[in-house]
């Protein structure tokens, strides 16, 4: 189609170096976007008109494999380590040179885009794709410009993201074959080696979080948001398996978006125009608003049909238990319009203990947010991954340490002094056990926990009476309706009193070990923040 360089849609690609190609699709609507994946034999459709491709041998993103440019301008600025892997400039030029080669005897699709709702804070995007399903992946995931905005588009970030092309490692200073590299001088990612279209999406994370505390002090945030008819914006922090999209998709609130957010000194934002929501075993019953938005316009990754039909199979996790599904955020009909929220009034940490150790709810001070802000914490129980046979405390720097670029405790100074000066209160959600550990006690009930949320959001937990944990410091109430007092005191629940110390103290103690390693760049206020062993 188009492949001399007068052509004006190819002059615009000029500035990443891309001056031949074979055919060029500039911003396609999704239809004609679903023809190509069809014809190109990249996925099929199933019963609901939903695209379904495999992202091939990469199911999930490869965080060994992204790499950072190191330069002069990220050198001083990078949390170097295992992380922020540096790559070289010299090394980056040359597989940079090496893809706009490959591309020069390929069809492209191209599209325009944006992340970030509030315009004061807005990155303008160019993606530059090699297969279709991709391309119908950056119009689901990211913010959708107008006609009139994409003629005047220019772009402060570029992806280029070449799954056929691989890179050797021998030469080019890669791990393995897929790489993901950030350019933050240049203002180019390059994606390569790897199908799984979620490598897009946290890359431009990867680069907001480095962006905005920086250059505008604004806190990125991996966690959901939303607010309810009086405006009253809620965040909720959590890894995988606590409960986060389920807490924060309700009928009485509306979504402000389920996983990547800025915060302001004026408000929360979305980061994003879609959901990228797990389906393994969805069920229309449990998770009725993801099972109505796959349809026609919506992508789902490495799922599988029932026999003979096209009706998909999501208890089907033989390709991996990582099936998702993309789709534009309005495609869940109660959502905010646009994605952007007033301050918030309430944050809630929502974790997953399967130790059985802490309240179903707990009221933090600062020094105690910013502490496990930065510590992250989760436990994995036993049977979800080979090797786990007891509970596992997991920890993940501010809910997102593999999308990371500064040091954690920047984060947190950062999030310390919103809640200070915005007057937030913060909420530890422990969604996993009581009366015990994983395997002798139970799974706090979800509406128990929808009940102390809500409690929370009215403020009725405001004039309630409050204990303090004799180990982490950190508040918990008496009572809270509908919800039975006697679960409220964690150690109450245990009928082997010392048993539940033990534990206790076990977990604090890896508390205490993870955070060594921030240790040295932390203010004394969230050392504060700490479990008291002594």
């Amino acid at each position: 189609m188009i492949s001399d360089f007068s052509t004006s849609p190819l002059r615009q690609l000029s500035d990443i170096g891309v001056t031949k190609i074979k055919d060029l699709y500039w911003n396609l609507e999704p239809a004609d976007l679903i023809e190509h994946v069809v014809v190109n034999g990249e996925g099929l459709l199933s019963d609901t008109g939903a695209v379904m491709a495999d992202t091939g041998k990469f199911t999930g993103r490869a965080p060994k494999d992204r790499y950072i440019v190191k330069d002069n301008e990220t050198e001083n600025s990078i949390w170097w380590g295992d992380t922020n892997v540096p790559f070289s400039p010299e090394a980056f030029d040359v597989l940079h040179l090496k893809m706009i080669e490959y591309l020069a005897d390929r069809r492209i699709y191209a599209r325009d885009a944006y992340a970030g709702a509030d315009p004061g804070f807005r990155l303008n995007l160019r993606i530059i794709n090699t297969k279709a399903w991709h391309n119908l992946f950056c119009y689901n995931m990211f913010l959708r410009p107008t006609l009139e905005e994409r003629n005047a588009l220019q772009p402060d970030f570029t992806i280029i993201c070449i799954p056929e092309f691989e890179a050797d490692p021998q030469t080019d200073g890669t791990r393995q074959k897929n790489f993901v590299l950030l350019n933050l001088s240049k203002r180019i990612i390059l994606i390569g080696g790897t199908a799984y279209a979620g490598e897009m999406k946290k890359s431009i994370f990867s680069v907001l979080n480095y962006l905005l505390p920086l250059k505008h002090q604004v806190l990125p945030m991996h966690c959901s948001a939303n607010k309810g008819e009086d405006a009253d914006t809620a965040i909720f922090f959590g890894l995988s398996g606590t409960g986060k999209t389920t807490l924060s998709t309700v009928p009485n609130r509306q979504l402000i978006g389920d996983d990547e957010h800025g915060w302001s000194d004026t408000g929360v934002f979305n980061f994003e125009g879609g959901c990228y929501a797990k389906v393994a075993d969805l069920s229309r019953d449990q998770e009725p608003d993801i099972w109505g938005a796959i349809r026609f316009g919506a992508i789902l990754e490495n799922t599988r049909f029932i026999k003979n039909t096209r009706e998909v199979d999501y208890g089907n996790k033989e390709v991996t238990p990582n099936t998702r599904t993309a789709y534009p955020i309005h495609f869940i009909s109660n959502t905010a319009k646009p994605s952007i929220g007033d301050t918030p009034k309430n944050i809630f940490f929502l974790t997953a203990d399967a130790f059985g150790v802490f309240p179903p709810i707990s009221r933090l001070n600062t020094n105690q947010a910013m502490y496990h802000f930065i510590s992250g914490y989760t436990a994995k129980v036993a049977g979800t991954e080979v090797g786990i046979n007891e509970p596992q405390a997991t920890f993940s720097a501010c809910f997102g340490e593999a999308f990371l670029p500064l040091h954690p405790t920047t984060y947190a100074k950062l999030f310390g002094q919103k809640i200070e000066q915005q007057e937030v209160k913060v909420w530890l959600i422990n969604t996993g056990w009581t009366g015990g550990a994983f395997g002798s006690g139970s799974r706090i009930k979800l509406r128990y926990t929808r009940a102390m949320i809500s409690a929370a959001l009215g403020g009725v937990l405001s004039e309630a009476d409050f204990s303090i944990h004799n180990i982490f410091g950190f508040r918990f109430p008496n009572s809270c309706p509908r919800v039975p007092k006697e679960i409220l005191d964690p150690r109450a629940t245990w009928k082997d009193k010392q048993a539940y110390e033990q534990t206790a103290r076990k977990v604090a103690e890896q508390f205490v070990g993870n955070f060594a390693k921030y240790a040295d760049f932390a203010t004394p206020d969230m050392l504060l923040g700490a479990p008291k062993l002594l």
